[in-house]
């Protein structure tokens, strides 16, 4: 019966069959990894390109990047102090949820844009020592409202930019392309 099976496949109209299946299952791949890569919807459509106009740098709302492996969300108390003091957010729709939330006490569910998988370890402290811009993988969010991932987060992206990093030094390059490095 195996036999019969591959004597069909070697016919043309097994052949089709099979290129059909190979380009389901990549479709499917395909269209699982751009799933993954969208900027989700928030609870508040927030303009980066708005804070960042008017100086704030990313460490201010984003302390966790310099002292750990998650950069974290600013709490509702830190946009509060701002916002209450600006007359427009009595009226703005943008800032209804905030105030709202603040009001109520309820926490602001926030959707993480840019994760790894469990099996990476990645910390934000590590490459903010190393004098990494948060543009260089966040991308510049003077240009967007709602955060995204500019690019793809995969292991090429970034191993291509370790590599780059440790330059002709090949001690460094050993420590920061080792798989150790981001997989224990």
């Amino acid at each position: 019966m195996i036999k019969r099976l591959f004597d069909w496949l070697k016919q043309p109209l097994g052949l089709i069959a099979v290129g059909i299946g190979f380009l389901a299952v990549f479709s499917v791949a395909a269209y699982g990894l751009s799933t993954t890569q969208k900027a989700p919807e928030q609870p508040i459509q927030f303009p980066h390109k708005t804070h960042i106009a008017f100086g704030i740098q990313c460490l201010y709302c984003h302390p966790g990047a310099a002292k750990g492996p998650a950069a974290g969300i600013p709490s509702q108390a830190k946009c509060w102090a701002c916002h209450q003091q600006i007359a427009k957010t009595e009226t703005s729709e943008l800032l209804a949820p905030l105030k709202e939330a603040v009001e109520s006490g309820t926490p602001i569910q926030w959707v993480p844009v840019a994760q790894v998988p469990d099996f990476v370890h990645f910390n934000h402290r590590a490459h903010i020592a190393a004098g990494k811009n948060c543009e260089e993988c966040h991308g510049d969010m003077s240009k967007v409202t709602i955060a995204e991932n500019p690019q793809v987060f995969n292991m090429g992206f970034c191993l291509n930019c370790h590599i780059k990093s440790a330059g002709e030094d090949q001690a460094k390059l050993n420590k920061l392309a080792d798989c150790g490095t981001c997989h224990y």
